[in-house]
């Protein structure tokens, strides 16, 4: 029996895939072998020994101690992509809700609430004050081509925009999703000095921290809007309140208010709804689920943030994983372990990421010793090993 910890609401259709017979879920649970959470701040908490994963239902995995959990041997998962639409709708809104001024007229309309058969005058005389602009023809740059990015891209593309691109790691897959009608740039000054409209689809890293800052707002053109549905922390506040009162930017459409944004003028705070669809919610929680799943019935990983993929078919006997640092000789002593004991391996996946090496091993046997794993432990190296059973 597995037992799951949800520190946040998961969505029930994501749980019910999670089979009653064979897990536990709850949001009290002593020893849990997996958690799976949205939001919750897991920096200050203590990681259990029984814990094996970590699934996200999101792509940002801030609120998750990284390094920690990789020293514990803890697999972090998230869903990528799983949210994409949903985000990518709201980046729309935004592009007219920079343009039109239509958060600003909806609350002035409002305070004519008490003015009874003047409203439809007053409205005629104070509209003037809400004039926009319309977004064909304007250039949005997207930093950032990920699931978010390219839809974004593609999205406004169709809406009539010239859609100008940067992203120094695009991969393969999203590339060949994005239209060709979508301006690829290789330098971030060229991007910014043609953008009428910014769009940020990054994630906050330490490298990425206050990446919109004073000298890249030197870049841009006066006048340009900018919308921040990714991170708050990937621009420079200081440097956002002077750009808006100098007037290089026109207005700022973000998804994650404080008090410095809110204090801001031709600021659009939206309340951190990217996500908030029940589409989104329950495409996240699959994700999570079914990555939580696959891990814990076969040792098999997907979308991890700090473990290298690896998925292999199982041949019917019990499998061992191992993770270990990446250095050399450490298969060959793998090896002879499971030879001293008797265990001929039937098919091996061995996978890198950066200094981790994870190992998933097939053996004929249905029972394996106990004394095993304590022997693979042993290996100066290996920093966790599970054994499943046939």
């Amino acid at each position: 029996m597995f037992k799951i910890q949800t520190l946040n609401k998961i969505d029930a259709g994501g749980l019910s895939l999670f089979p009653l017979d064979n897990y536990e879920i709850a949001s009290e649970i002593p020893q849990p072998d997996a958690v799976v959470l949205r939001s919750f701040n897991m920096h200050n908490t203590e990681l259990p020994k029984s814990l094996k994963a970590i699934a996200r239902a999101g792509a940002g995995v801030n609120n998750i101690p990284i390094d920690k959990c990789t020293e514990k041997g803890v697999v972090v998962f998230n869903t990528p992509g799983a949210n994409a639409n949903g985000v990518k709708e709201l980046v729309i809104a935004g592009l007219l809700l920079a343009s039109r001024d239509i958060a600003e007229g909806v609350n002035w309309a409002k305070t004519l609430a008490d003015k009874g058969d003047e409203i439809p005058a007053l409205i005629e005389q104070g509209k003037k004050n809400f004039a926009g602009q319309e977004i064909q023809g304007k250039t949005l740059a997207v930093i950032g081509l990920g699931a978010i990015g390219v839809l974004v891209a593609n999205a406004a593309q169709a809406l009539g925009m010239k859609v100008i691109g940067y992203d120094p790691y695009i991969c393969v897959k999203q590339a060949l999703k994005l239209s060709n009608q979508v301006k690829f740039v290789k330098g971030i000054q060229s991007l910014l000095s043609q953008a009428d409209y910014l769009t940020l689809n990054i994630p906050l890293t330490p490298e990425t921290k206050n990446y919109i800052n004073k000298e890249k707002f030197g870049m841009m053109k006066d006048n340009v809007r900018i919308l921040n549905f990714a991170r708050g922390g990937l621009v420079d506040l200081d440097a956002l309140k002077d750009a808006l009162e100098s007037g290089k930017v026109a207005k700022y459409v973000t998804d994650f208010p404080n008090q410095k944004v809110l204090n801001m003028k031709n600021v659009v705070a939206v309340p951190h709804l990217g996500a908030s669809t029940k589409e989104s919610e329950t495409n996240c929680a699959m994700m999570a689920v079914n990555q939580v799943k696959d891990f814990l019935q076969d040792g098999n990983i997907k979308n991890s943030v700090n473990f290298p993929e690896a998925q292999m078919e199982r041949n019917g006997g019990s499998r061992i994983l191992i993770a270990n640092q990446n250095v050399p000789n450490m298969v060959s002593q793998i090896s002879s372990v499971l030879a001293a004991e008797g265990l001929n391996i039937d098919n091996m996946l061995n996978k890198k990421r950066e200094s981790i090496a994870y190992n998933i091993i097939d053996v004929a046997q249905h029972s394996i010793n106990p004394e095993v794993e304590a022997k693979l432990e042993a290996i100066n190296g290996v920093f966790m090993v599970r054994i499943i059973e046939g």
